[in-house]
């Protein structure tokens, strides 16, 4: 027998191409109908591929991706994959629920109820929003004034009015900067009280009037008149009350006082005692006690000379010469202040508190009251 010329025996039906072929495309079918039938067919055409097909190792490894391709787009069409359409009926009852819960939590009074801001008036703005952030609420904050500023550090503003939103549960701030007044309204200007003319006053009615037009005595400075005399604190003021006169204020009458204004009274004191009843007629010009000026002349030249020259007299007379001198340079001159000028070289004086002072030269050489 010639093998040349002999035919090649047939191969049975299940192992050729056309049956490898419609085990394929049976993958599909089956696959479309039920995903789990699909996927064992699957697998027996990936054996049959590779032991029954004539087929290349490449053609074999292309059919079963094929047959892996075929199955999902046989499911696919089939609603295999499509696992919404099995839960349709729960995820509807699910949504029913939700609606059932949420209606039922609508109908509820408590859950319903709108929330209650509380007043948070005249506090800072940082701890009013705090606060009403721990309540529920979403906070907002804008200038009170006219002007309409930036609000960048909120520990600086305090709340002047709010807006709350109990259902939305919203709440806005309107907040000036601390120290300033509130307008009357929100968005309108600043009420700046106006300076009242206290000169010519006693310090106490001053201090009423200053706080009748809204002004706070922390922020008034009080400074002395004469160049004699120390500026008082306002403990010391208050209780000399009706002694301390005011002779220069700052500013003039009429003139808005705002949070950047410097307030300044200028004071001086006398009693029916003192010599000088009067303001002077500028500030740092006058002495009080007259003798406290190192220009101060107390007319006792003469007398001094004539005691210092009185050399050709008895010992009794030159010691009685002196004792006139010494007198006359040790005269009282009352209440004077430590470390002020004064005159004539060897006057006495105390202070308020009744500390005995003399008058001698200090550290600079010129006059000044110092301790005796």
């Amino acid at each position: 027998m010639n093998p040349y010329t002999t035919p090649a025996p047939s191969r049975p039906w299940w192992r050729t191409t056309p049956a490898v072929l419609g085990l394929l495309a049976l993958v599909a079918v089956l696959g479309a109908f039920s995903f789990a039938l699909g996927f064992f067919v699957m697998i027996a055409a990936m054996v049959a591929v590779w032991m029954l097909s004539p087929w290349r190792r490449f053609a074999k490894i292309g059919a079963m991706v094929g047959a892996f391709v075929l199955l999902t787009i046989g499911a696919g069409l089939g609603g295999q994959l499509d696992d919404s359409g099995k839960d349709k009926p729960d995820a509807k009852a699910g949504a029913e629920d939700k609606d059932h819960v949420s209606a039922k939590v609508a109908a509820s009074p408590t859950a319903a109820k709108p929330l209650k801001a509380a007043d948070y008036s005249g506090k800072p703005l940082d701890e009013s929003e705090k606060q009403a952030r721990s309540a529920g609420f979403t906070t907002a904050r804008h200038d009170a004034a006219e002007d309409d500023r930036t609000i960048v550090l909120r520990s600086g503003w305090t709340v002047c009015f709010q807006k709350a939103d109990g259902a939305a549960k919203t709440i806005d701030f309107a907040a000036v900067r601390t120290g300033e007044p509130c307008p009357e309204k929100d968005g309108g200007p600043l009420p700046w009280p106006t300076m009242p003319e206290v000169v010519g006053a006693t310090y106490n009615t001053a201090v009423k009037d200053l706080k009748k037009a809204g002004i706070d005595l922390d922020r008034v400075t009080l400074d002395d008149v004469y160049l004699d005399m120390d500026a008082p604190s306002a403990k010391e003021a208050a209780e000399d009350g009706d002694e301390w006169r005011v002779c220069f204020q700052s500013p003039g009458e009429e003139a808005k006082v705002t949070s950047s204004t410097t307030i300044r009274l200028d004071l001086g004191k006398w009693t029916d005692a003192d010599l000088v009843k009067k303001c002077p007629a500028s500030k740092d010009t006058t002495y009080k006690i007259p003798a406290n000026d190192p220009d101060y002349d107390s007319g006792d030249s003469n007398s001094t000379t004539g005691g210092g020259s009185s050399t050709g007299g008895s010992s009794s007379s030159t010691g009685g010469s002196s004792s006139s001198g010494g007198s006359t340079g040790g005269s009282s001159v009352g209440t004077v202040h430590p470390g002020s000028f004064c005159s004539p070289p060897g006057a006495t004086g105390v202070t308020t508190k009744g500390t005995p002072m003399v008058c001698g030269p200090g550290s600079d050489g010129r006059n000044r009251w110092h301790s005796a």
